[in-house]
């Protein structure tokens, strides 16, 4: 079954083919960094325009990287929720009249679990049931997966996302956005102990996050160098800042790991490609005896091939959608609780 899939929750304008939700036979993505870059974030209605601009051109690309035509697809997919509203607009409505001139099924994918499906495509061995953490500039959560259309959510960040935390961090530091990668070379020059910065959790819980104390901690860190005179350590700033984030995700990983059965752990969303998280987390689990399932680089961020992997699961499970299809940018997850 080939799948054409859409993604443009954020600032990234793809569209995929997938073929029976384990098969990349293409992948296009077109990125709106240059666009946002100036204002150090994405602004949501330059996105919006952006993916108006784009999503055709996309989506003939993805065709013939996948050397197919229209007529060759079996169903479209999309995701619905949640996001930007104005850029999940976008890809709703292109794919809601794209199905429906060419009588094809349409599939609404929730972006979270287009995340975890991403890990289909690395490890094509990889069944449910199993332990997702999902790590975006939006989302923290830990996710039970117990099967390809049931989800449980475990614990998650009660305020910022740890993509927010290092974007605004990485402001702090003078680096553009986006700043996550330029972060990552940092911390690996600076001493992770300089800075005794709170741990990003909620003490309460077992499970649960938090980075908006560490956040606003970086922030009065820098404005307390700057009043004193005291040059910004950069450096020891972003290993001590990511150490932070690290320490935060694995003792939640860690108390999840330890009460429930599955053994198996998927991490994935643009911050998994973070290279010190994903050395923690191998470390924690090798330490624990869980089998780590980590995505290519390619396949942490946002692409339309998570989305193609998830839509053919739901369609399987008949989950579809008819021309009434809408964007919702707060949907709640559809997990159990």
């Amino acid at each position: 079954m080939k799948i054409l899939a859409f993604e443009s929750s954020c600032d990234e304008t793809a569209c995929a083919v997938v073929e029976d939700g384990r098969r990349i036979l293409s992948d296009a993505i077109t990125s709106q960094i240059e666009s946002h870059a100036r204002f150090g974030g994405v602004v949501p209605e330059i996105a919006s325009r952006a993916h108006t601009e784009a999503i055709t051109t996309v989506c003939d690309r993805a065709l013939a990287e996948a050397g197919i035509t229209l007529g060759d697809v079996d169903a479209v997919a999309v995701t619905a929720y949640p996001g930007l509203i104005g850029a999940l607009l976008v890809g709703v409505n292109f794919a809601k009249s794209l199905a429906a001139s060419l009588s094809l099924p349409l599939i609404p994918v929730n972006h979270i679990e287009g995340h975890i499906a991403a890990a289909y495509l690395a490890h094509p061995d990889l069944a449910p049931p199993f332990l997702a953490m999902v790590m975006s500039g939006g989302h923290t959560s830990i996710i039970e997966v117990r099967d390809y259309t049931e989800f449980r959510l475990i614990g998650a960040t009660r305020d910022d996302a740890a993509g927010e935390a290092f974007d605004k961090a990485a402001r702090v530091l003078g680096i553009p956005y986006p700043g996550g990668k330029e972060m990552d070379r940092l911390a690996r020059t600076g001493d992770q102990n300089a800075v005794p910065f709170p741990p990003a959790i909620i003490r309460e819980s077992r499970y649960d996050l938090s980075f908006s104390g560490l956040k606003t901690a970086v922030i009065n860190f820098a404005h307390h160098c700057g009043q004193t005179g005291i040059d910004l350590p950069r450096a020891d700033l972003a290993a001590s800042f990511t150490k932070a984030v690290c320490e935060g995700i694995c003792s939640r990983l860690k108390n999840a790991l330890a009460d429930l059965p599955e053994k198996t752990l998927v991490l994935g969303g643009g911050v998994a490609a973070n290279s010190h998280i994903r050395a923690a987390v191998g470390k924690l689990c090798e330490e624990e005896g869980v089998d780590l399932k980590l995505l290519p680089l390619s396949l942490c961020g946002d692409n339309g091939a998570m989305i193609g992997a998830q839509g053919y699961y739901n369609f399987q499970a008949s989950i579809t959608a008819g021309p009434d299809l809408n964007a919702d940018a707060t949907s709640p997850f559809s997990y159990h609780t």
